[in-house]
């Protein structure tokens, strides 16, 4: 892929992520909001949370320092895919990475928190745009331990 079809690739998938994941969001708040958690197989619930921390809590009532970090993370990421856009599968991972990072950042401007509505057993409530950053450095390794073909 070109390195201006990838840009144009990592845009699209960050703008699809964050769509989503605010959209999905907004329905969890409408459903669950002051309601009973909706049971789910494995043990697993659909319940309205909020997290004003990072990953499992980290720095909570840490805002303004939370979201320095987010965006001093995103500027670092955007900086490493502009010196290698074409680099196979970086885009999506790019993608998914800012676009889960946007999709939380909103919550945290706006609300002061994130929203978080899937909560598995023994696990951390979580969200799409946790998904989207868990799949995002997943995908990341891959595209820079898979070696370059041609």
């Amino acid at each position: 892929m070109s390195a201006a079809g990838a840009w144009r690739a990592a845009v699209a998938t960050c703008a699809l992520v964050v769509v989503a994941d605010q959209a999905t969001k907004q329905a969890a708040i409408d459903a669950l909001v002051g309601r009973t958690p909706v049971e789910l197989p494995l043990g697993f619930q659909l319940d309205y949370v909020t997290n004003t921390g990072i990953a499992f809590g980290l720095l909570d009532d840490g805002e303004g320092l939370v979201i320095a970090i987010t965006l001093a993370a995103l500027g670092l990421l955007v900086g490493w895919f502009a010196s290698d856009p074409s680099r196979p599968g970086l885009w999506i991972a790019v993608g998914l990475l800012t676009g889960g990072a946007l999709g939380n950042l909103a919550d945290r401007v706006r609300e002061g928190a994130v929203t978080d509505f899937v909560d598995p057993p023994s696990w951390p409530a979580f969200n799409v745009a946790d998904v989207a950053i868990t799949a995002g450095v997943a995908i990341l390794l891959f595209a820079y331990m898979r070696p370059r073909s041609g």
